[in-house]
């Protein structure tokens, strides 16, 4: 008892282990890394304009002009992850759409938020493009469960 990680209180684990094994079944359903990655993108995208850093005493600022398009885009991209979340539908658009604000963020917004908005923008919009609602097990289920189809003018059944 004294080793139990959840302490005494009952029942608190079977709540926590449904609220995971929820959560897994959410995110299975749907491009959950490819909007993660996308979500991740924006924030350096938009954070790095508007702070000074200073690296061993020495001031770098990276606020330019490219603020107003540093916003924009990193808003955008944000926007597209969180769609993807949630809309399944739109994953090429969303991808096709986060590749290209990730591309265009290179010489707008501070080389992609320093390469770490570029980065983990490309990864983003390509698991969005790659991404497929059926996993090949059911597809092969499907695929075993149709009938054989009869060509007129040959010998019989042929395999699908």
């Amino acid at each position: 008892m004294i080793n139990e990680p959840f302490g005494t209180l009952p029942g608190l684990r079977d709540r926590i282990d449904g609220t995971r094994r929820r959560f897994r079944i959410w995110r299975g359903g749907r491009p959950f890394w490819a909007g993660l990655f996308l979500l991740l993108a924006g924030a350096p995208i938009i954070y790095f304009p508007y702070v000074h850093i200073t690296l061993k005493g020495v001031a770098v600022a990276l606020s330019t002009t490219a603020g107003a398009a540093s916003l924009i885009i990193g808003i955008l991209l944000m926007t597209l992850g969180i769609t993807l979340w949630f809309h399944q539908q739109v994953r090429v658009f969303a991808g096709i759409a986060g590749l290209l604000l990730t591309l265009v963020s290179f010489p707008l917004a501070n080389f992609g938020g320093l390469l770490f908005g570029l980065f983990f923008g490309l990864v983003g919009g390509s698991l969005a493009c790659a991404w497929d609602p059926c996993p090949p097990e059911a597809e092969a289920q499907q695929t075993a469960a149709l009938p054989p189809v009869t060509v007129p003018g040959s010998d019989g059944p042929q395999g699908n």
